[in-house]
Formats: structure tokens, C-alpha cells, sequence
């Protein structure tokens, strides 16, 4: 079953900033026939959605916040402070937050050992947010130097196996990656390759990927060069691949992002 964003210790939403709102939704409507609606942190904030299942938020906050446009993964937790403090025990870096969304919840934003960035959220979530491997429109892989240590650094923080998390999160060594499961469905992978820290292009340093589900890649390439974007080959090599094909890419405005493309039963197309 696709992961219902609705425990700790999940992925619980993904989110964009960027600069221009509007440029964003043109983008992203066409290259994942995205629909949108005003989010429910008021102006300059929207929610992509396809069917009428929420996807993805996007903010025009970049630059007002001095941040590079880029995806962010958000995971839900209890308690925002404690999950602060589990990440500076581990040697993370907190770089925003928690910062109070009133009513929903508060939000922090962070790096792992290696400098890759994520979010922790406390609060309301979605109920139709799904995410998962081979169900849901959405799915995440972390690209690491070391996938064990950070398994054993973000499943400290998200508390995978404490108590009567173990009923509910499984971690596994598959295809030379750690995978996080969640009632046997895969949510993330975390890979190790050639990545750097400290490298120019930000393709290259560890980060979450996003991926995003499209029924037919050429399409989807095609339609991000038409509006603008640019594919990221250099972004894939070295790295190991699941069936199916994929390509990571770039919004106009930097965002980076991968493309997966899964036919038949459950391709989310």
C-alpha cells in the first residue's frame, strides 16, 4: 500500500522554493499535468495536485529566505524540539527552526552528516499525500557517500526502530542500497556513490532526489526542454538504477528533480 503521511518517523510532504510562483506552475503543469490550488499558508503559496491528490507544495520564498531554489523532503515527527535535538546529537546541522505555521504545525530544516538538506514537520498533514515506490505518484532516494551511516543517522533522528515503530518501518540491505519500507512498501532508498560535499554543482553533492512518476519519459523530457528546463545527465552516472528508465532534470528556475518512468499496473500514470 502507498505510505499515507500520518506517523512519525514518515516522509510527510515535499516542497519547492522557488522565485517565481506562476513560472513554477507553468513548468510543472506541463511536464507533470499538475493542477493547482492556494495552499493553506496564504499568498505566494500553492499545491500541485494530479487528480485531485495533493502532490507537492510550492512557495515563491527563495530569495526572501536566501535559500538556492530547490526540492525539499519534509518527515513528520512528534515533536519538533526533540527531533532538533536528536539531530545535533548525531552530529546534523539545523539550520532553520523550529519555526511556528500556525495552525497547522512547526518546521525545521536541516543537514545530515554529509550536508544533504531535509525538513522535519510537526502538525496537521494530508491524509491523501501518498508516497511510494511502485503506487504513488512520488517516491525519494538519497544520494550519500556512506548509506549505512547515514541509515544509522536518520534512523536515530526519525526513531525507525524504537518501540512500536518496528511494527511499522522496516530497513533492508537491497541492490547494494539501504531501503526504508513502510508495510512492504519501499518510500526511500539510500544510496552510496560519488558524491561531494564540497562540489560547484550542486547535482554532485549529497542530497534527496525526488522523484516524480511519469508514464512515458520522452514525453516528459520533451515537455522540459519545451518550457524551459534542462536534463542533468552527469547527475545519474556512476549511480545504481532501479528497473524502469529515468532521467534527472532541471526547472528553469534550478530546481533539480528526477523523472521515473513505470507502465502498466501501478505506474501511477
Amino acid at each position: 500500500m502507498p505510505l499515507s503521511a500520518d506517523e512519525p518517523g514518515a516522509p510527510c510532504w515535499l516542497s519547492l522554493a522557488t522565485h517565481d510562483l506562476g513560472a513554477a506552475e507553468d513548468f510543472y503543469g506541463a511536464v507533470l499535468g499538475w493542477t493547482f490550488r492556494h495552499g493553506p499558508l496564504g499568498a505566494g503559496f500553492s499545491v500541485g495536485e494530479r487528480d485531485g491528490v495533493p502532490v507537492a507544495g510550492i512557495g515563491d520564498v527563495a530569495r526572501r529566505m536566501g535559500v538556492p531554489v530547490a526540492w525539499m523532503a519534509y518527515w513528520a515527527v512528534g515533536d519538533a524540539d526533540a527531533a532538533v535535538a536528536r539531530i545535533r546529537e548525531r552530529g546534523g546541522t539545523v539550520g532553520v527552526g523550529p519555526v511556528a505555521f500556525p495552525p497547522r504545525g512547526r518546521a525545521a530544516l536541516a543537514t545530515d552528516l554529509e550536508g544533504a538538506a531535509f525538513g522535519v514537520w510537526e502538525g496537521r498533514v494530508s491524509s491523501r499525500w501518498q508516497l511510494g515506490e511502485r503506487h504513488a505518484p512520488v517516491w525519494l532516494e538519497l544520494h550519500a557517500r556512506n548509506a549505512f551511516d547515514a541509515a544509522v543517522f536518520y534512523g536515530g533522528v526519525f526513531q525507525w526502530v524504537d518501540g512500536d515503530a518496528v511494527e511499522r518501518f522496516e530497513l533492508s540491505y537491497e541492490d547494494e542500497q539501504v531501503v526504508l519500507r513502510r508495510h512492504g512498501e519501499a518510500v526511500a532508498r539510500l544510496n552510496s556513490g560519488p558524491v561531494e560535499a564540497s562540489s560547484a554543482k550542486p547535482q554532485l553533492r549529497p542530497r534527496w532526489l525526488v522523484h516524480f512518476r511519469v508514464p512515458d519519459l520522452d514525453r516528459a523530457t520533451a515537455a522540459v526542454l519545451d518550457h524551459g528546463g534542462s536534463l542533468v545527465p552527469e547527475a545519474d552516472d556512476g549511480w545504481q538504477a532501479l528497473a524502469g528508465r529515468w532521467a534527472t532534470v532541471r526547472d528553469p528556475q534550478g530546481g533539480l528533480f528526477t523523472l521515473d518512468e513505470w507502465r502498466g499496473e501501478g505506474d501511477g500514470g
